[in-house]
Formats: structure tokens, sequence, C-alpha cells
């Protein structure tokens, strides 16, 4: 049960591996109404599953503590990661943002039933310096003029930490409930759109396809199997995993003509990998079955 939980997990760092792909592809659409679109297709399964059972409609009632740490996950980290984008180099906002993985695996140390390895947190190490490599690939430029984005991009860091952790202390409920902070998020980008930008429409069929392509699987499938795989799976593994979702994102980039081969990329693959594996070693080794006294008489 944990091991498949885990992998359903680790699908949404797969999809979200294509979210820069299909964003450059996306046209030029601003990111408050691209994120309104987005969610809005990526609350559609979840619709369309409590359309055919209503009775899962009862799962939507929970707690305000529920609503209120998935609407800030999603909405919140969105917000604060376009806030970033916008008021700071995107490299170096881009590198604060991506410490959420490590924080996942130091963090779930205050979780029940968790404790933290030394092979957890040099997993996630390894997967940070990757991280770096990829991200950091024309150099690192830190300056005061740009605290705003830096800050941004910080608490941007610590909200899906949160988040993903918060998710796991609420297990009991139901992975429909994404349906609907995916909805809230729809409504509040779109609101922060209609105020903050100017409405921009996709000019091809291509674009479009991306924009859907965003809302089924990066903005949309992942979040409905991150929560489950959070809730149910190995959340150090994931969070040290998570990592690879910048590496991915730049070969997938660099397959489709974004982007070059380099001898960054290939030391990134093996940090990130290597740290994923370290990081999973109690679910890849084989447990040792204890023989009894009676199996050796």
């Amino acid at each position: 049960m944990k091991v498949r939980a885990t992998v359903i997990g680790f699908s949404a760092i797969l999809m979200w591996s294509f979210l820069a792909l299909f964003t450059a592809a996306s046209g030029k659409m601003p990111p408050f109404q691209l994120s309104a679109i987005c969610f809005a297709i990526g609350s559609l399964p979840g619709i369309i599953v409590l359309a055919a059972r209503p009775a899962r409609f009862a799962l939507l009632k929970q707690p305000a503590k529920v609503w209120l740490v998935g609407i800030a996950g999603l909405f919140g980290y969105h917000f604060l990661y376009f806030t970033a984008l916008r008021n700071a180099p995107a490299v170096e906002a881009g590198l604060i943002a991506y410490l959420w993985p490590l924080l996942i695996v130091v963090g779930s140390a205050m979780l029940p039933g968790e404790r933290l390895r030394w092979y957890h947190v040099l997993g996630a190490l390894a997967g940070l310096a990757g991280t770096v490599l990829i991200v950091g690939r024309n150099g690192f430029n830190f300056e005061g003029t740009y605290a705003l984005g830096y800050g941004a991009a910080f608490l941007c860091a610590f909200t899906w930490s949160g988040y993903s952790l918060l998710t796991r202390r609420f297990d009991a409920v139901s992975t429909d409930v994404v349906t609907g902070f995916c909805l809230a998020t729809s409504i509040l980008s779109f609101v922060c759109h209609l105020w903050l930008e100017d409405t921009v429409w996709p000019q091809t069929l291509s674009e479009w396809a991306a924009v859907a392509g965003l809302g089924l699987l990066p903005v949309g499938a992942a979040f409905y199997a991150w929560d489950y795989g959070v809730k149910n799976g190995d959340i150090q593994i994931l969070g040290a995993a998570s990592y690879a979702a910048p590496l991915l994102s730049t070969l997938i980039l660099t397959l489709f003509g974004f982007g070059e081969p380099s001898w960054r990329i290939a030391i990134a693959c093996l940090l990130v990998t290597g740290g994923a594996v370290l990081a999973a070693q109690e679910m890849l080794r084989p447990r040792r079955r204890k023989t009894s006294l009676a199996d050796t008489t």
C-alpha cells in the first residue's frame, strides 16, 4: 500500500516536469489568467467523479482548517511564485523556491510515526546540489534590490512544504476535496487576473493544446496524485525525489529544442538520481525475513 501510494505521488513529480514545456508553448497569456483557466480544467476530473458518484459529495464537508490549508497551499504557492518571478531574476527566485523538497524531508521528522535518517537528509542535499547546477547554469547574482522577490520565493518554499506536511496530518480526508481546492484557486486567480493583468488569449491551436495539457496534468491530475501520495506514501522519499522535477523539466525542454545538452545536465542527473535512490533505500532494500529458532532446528 505504501509503495503504491509513493509511486502515485511520484507520478505528480513526473507531471510537474512538463510544466515548463507546456507553459513555454502556451503563448503569452498572463500568469494569473493562465492559472485561473488551468485550475478550472484541473477540477474537471474531480467534478466528473463526483457527478458519477453523487454520494461522494458528502466527502467535501470538511472542517474549515482543511479548506484553509488546501486553498492556501495551491493558491498561496502560485501567487507567491508569480510574485517572486515578477520581482526577482527567474534563476535566483527559482532556486530559492525549490528549497521546498529539502524542507519537506527535514520537516517530516515532526510527523507522527516518521523518523529522519541521515540518508534522507543527504539524499535531499544531493538533489538540491543537482538543482543548483540546473537552475544556476547562467550564474547567480543576488541583489538587495530584489528583496521582495527573494522574500516571496522563500515564502513560496515554506508554503508548499507546509501544505504537503499538513496534508499528511489530514490523512483521513478524501482526495476528492482537492477538487474544491482547484476550483477555489481558479476563482481567486481569476480575481487577481482582473485586478492585475490584461487579458490575452492563445492565438493558435497548439497554444490551446498546451493550456489544456497544463490543466489536465501539472496543474490538474498532479495535485490529486500528490495529495494521495503524501497522505499514504513515504513523504521523505517523495520530498527527496521532488528534485527530479527541475532536472526532468530541463531534459524535456532540451529534447523539444528549447535548450542544449551540457555537462551540467549530466552531473545534475547523477546527483538527483543518486540522491533519490539514497533517500529511498529503505523501500528499495529487500527486507530480510527473521529466522525463528524453530526454523533453524
